[in-house]
């Protein structure tokens, strides 16, 4: 993503301020962003700064030379806000054009293409999938909705069961590198932060659209069917939108017996609304600095899914079985009490459910239930030093389940069932602090801050986790950057209980804690965008499953231990170029992108016979490629042509159905899109897999080969 501000400097002199009811800082704390360059393949855009908050500045997908007044453009602010050309560290920023315009069908599938993120998917369509950063591992990042964290405490194999669906998305903001002070506990080595669109607004992109409908279907018994629902109440003070969408699929491959083993079938409901106090506030996202401002606005969401699991978990079964929901509920303000002070509240639930089968058809299930409340007050205000910010958020996690957890008294009956009961259990809180100051003085940014934790598991007592951004503007493109963070992460319950199927958990497991340092520069002009960074992260109590297979073969079982340390160290290059702008003279090809990402780790070595599971089994090298070309263009219909392309080379092995020791072969896949909108309707033909490659994310678990998918999208 690409900022106009960069050649357009005098914009940023706060001229136009000088009759204004806000200054230096008030202006400076608006995220602004003057003009957009989309990221059609989604390659680390550059973004205007962390956003904790769903609140951010909605962006022109559309790059012009027109000098903009300040006043005049959409602004909103992050824990810390900074204007976008202060911004200290560096996020990736997948827009709505973006997702709609790559040959996706879920959020997974859609960060395959940020060069960051290592996606390692068991089945197609989002059944399950772990989502890992710089050589890390699914629990290692945080999964926020509008800035709350939806990550389960069971396990992060569960962390994309969202509610919504991709066309309500409006923007993904991915956070690589340790993220406490910004994003809380949990987020070890970054975080994902998905942004659903507002309702009836132009940067919901439904503000002349009572409802959209899609429907879509493909190989392997594919289908896919939703649609979204606008009203106004109350001269559009009040606003509410309602999506749904029903998916399945009959899967690619069959187990011995020849039955469905990857089969899918899900469904998501999800409803938002808001209500404005001032009728020229239509949401939180374009809230007004000054005055006595506000906007309330709530989410209530419901996910179920259940799929064929194959052989995701062993080669003992082939037809393993999971289920799982989620039902979330969230409220939220942002409140502007005079000049310099905003306030923003936040209250929250979710429930999540997993059922899991060794066997469909016989095992006796395996049954969790996690509800998790918390509440946040994020804080900031201006004075003469800078701007400061100041939080407190307090979490609840509690367990209910039949194998997970301490033994609990009373047992509760499992709803459904006519002889279970949860009769384990666990329950933690999370107290945390947050404190953050930023400087802006000339062509410096300087934002320092920390945040306390203190967790009820196991009596922990308060822990700090500090961290510091610096970035300096050299003329007009350049920007050289450097940071310094730490985080932590606590034990899943399924890392600290989980004793069946062959695993043997340990429930006195520490913590998890990393700190890294990252230096970068990134170039930025109307004719593009280039960025690269190098980091090293330290991380120490690192947790990992092993197998000693020096023991009798009765005995070996999976263990969850702490590793005392692993070091990481890895380098990241971005690039985007708006074509039509470095050859004018050219309609055809709008966009090219590339990015490549390479991680090389050091870790103590295991004992001989010693089989490790996560750790030491990363991508050392991924490197992504794409073009959007314009074949038709013109005032009745648009005709494009997106190509992706990716390359992963993973380091580890696995152990396959003859014993055998294999290590992970590289592979590339090609996917496209062909897409063509009209003023109301969309046509589209997607092809995933091109050439029919054969690979594997996981040891065993075969990825499909070419599949197709096309589609319509209709809006009343």
């Amino acid at each position: 993503m690409y900022n106009n501000y960069n050649f357009k400097r005098d914009v940023l002199r706060f001229k136009h301020f000088s009759r204004k009811g806000y200054a230096l800082f008030a202006c400076l704390g608006r995220v602004v962003l003057v003009g957009v360059l989309s990221v059609a393949t989604l390659q680390n855009a550059k973004a205007s700064g962390i956003s904790i908050e769903t609140y951010r500045a909605d962006n022109d997908t559309i790059p012009t030379d027109r000098e903009f007044d300040l006043s005049e453009v959409e602004v909103s602010g992050t824990r810390a806000p900074l204007s976008a050309g202060q911004a200290a560290r560096m996020v990736t920023v997948l827009r709505a054009q973006d997702i709609q315009g790559a040959a996706v069908q879920s959020v997974n599938d859609l960060l395959k293409l940020c060069v960051g993120v290592d996606v390692r998917q068991r089945a197609p369509m989002g059944a399950q999938t772990d989502i890992s950063m710089r050589g890390g591992t699914s629990e290692h990042i945080a999964i926020l909705l509008d800035g709350i964290c939806i990550s389960d405490p069971q396990t992060g194999h569960n962390a994309l069961d969202l509610p919504i669906q991709l066309s309500q998305i409006e923007r993904i903001e991915v956070l690589e590198g340790p993220a406490a002070r910004v994003y809380g506990a949990q987020s070890l080595l970054g975080a994902i932060n998905i942004v659903t669109k507002n309702p009836l607004t132009p940067q919901g992109g439904t503000s002349n659209s009572l409802a959209d409908v899609f429907l879509e279907g493909g190989s392997y018994g594919y289908l896919n069917a939703g649609g979204v629902l606008n009203a106004p109440v109350i001269a559009e003070r009040l606003t509410n939108s309602v999506s749904g969408s029903y998916a399945r699929s009959d899967g690619f491959n069959r187990s011995k017996a020849n039955h469905l083993n990857n089969d899918y079938e899900g469904g998501k409901l999800f409803y938002q609304g808001s209500y404005s106090f001032n009728p020229s506030v239509k949401s939180n996202k374009n809230l007004p600095l000054g005055g006595k401002e506000g906007v309330i606005s709530w989410n209530l969401g419901y996910a179920q899914k259940c799929w064929g699991s194959s052989t995701s978990y062993g080669l003992g079964s082939d037809e393993q079985y999971e289920r799982t929901r989620k039902m979330y509920a969230s409220v939220s303000g942002n409140f502007a009490l005079g000049k310099n002070i905003h306030i923003k509240p936040a209250a929250y639930w979710q429930r999540n459910n997993d059922w899991y089968k060794w066997v469909r058809a016989t095992s006796r299930p395996n049954i969790n239930r996690t509800d998790v409340f918390g509440a946040n007050l994020n804080v900031w205000f201006d004075w003469a030093l800078g701007r400061t910010t100041a939080g407190y958020e307090i979490k609840n996690e509690d367990l209910l389940s039949g194998n997970l957890g301490e033994p609990i008294e009373p047992t509760h009956k499992i709803p459904g069932t006519e002889d279970r009961y949860y009769d384990h259990g666990l329950n933690r809180t999370n107290h945390s602090w947050h404190l953050e100051h930023n400087v802006v003085y000339k062509n410096l940014t300087v934002s320092a801050g920390l945040m306390a934790l203190r967790n009820t598991w196991n009596d922990m007592p308060y822990h700090v986790y500090p961290g510091i951004d610096a970035a300096y503007q050299l003329g007009s493109n350049w920007k050289v950057y450097a940071s310094w963070n730490t985080s932590m992460r606590l034990p899943t319950y399924t890392e600290l209980y989980y004793k069946v199927d062959g695993h043997l958990a340990d429930k006195n497991l520490l913590p998890e804690e990393m700190s890294a340092f990252e230096i970068g520069t990134k170039y930025a002009s109307r004719f593009g965008q280039s960025s690269i960074s190098l980091y090293k992260h330290n991380g120490t109590n690192m947790i990992d499953w092993i197998l000693d297979t020096n023991l009798p073969k009765d005995d070996q079982v999976w263990s969850s231990v702490n590793h005392t340390k692993l070091d990481s160290y890895g380098v990241e290059l971005n690039s985007r170029w708006n074509m039509r702008q470095v050859l004018p003279s050219q309609r055809l090809l709008k966009t090219l992108s590339f990015g490549y990402s390479y991680i090389h780790q050091e870790q103590k070595e295991n004992a001989a016979g010693i089989l490790s599971r996560y750790t030491l089994e990363y991508l050392r090298n991924k490197a992504v490629a794409g073009a959007v070309l314009s074949l038709v263009e013109n005032t009745c219909m648009n005709l494009d042509l997106s190509l992706n392309w990716r390359y992963q080379d993973r380091i580890g092995s696995y152990t396959n159905a003859a014993g055998e020791l294999k290590k992970y072969s590289p592979y590339s896949v090609f996917d496209a899109r062909l897409d063509c909108k009209m003023k109301h309707y969309g046509l589209y033909l997607e092809m995933n897999n091109i050439f029919n490659k054969s690979y594997m994310d996981y040891g065993n678990v075969i990825q499909p080969g070419t599949w197709f998918i096309a589609g319509v999208k209709v809006t009343l």
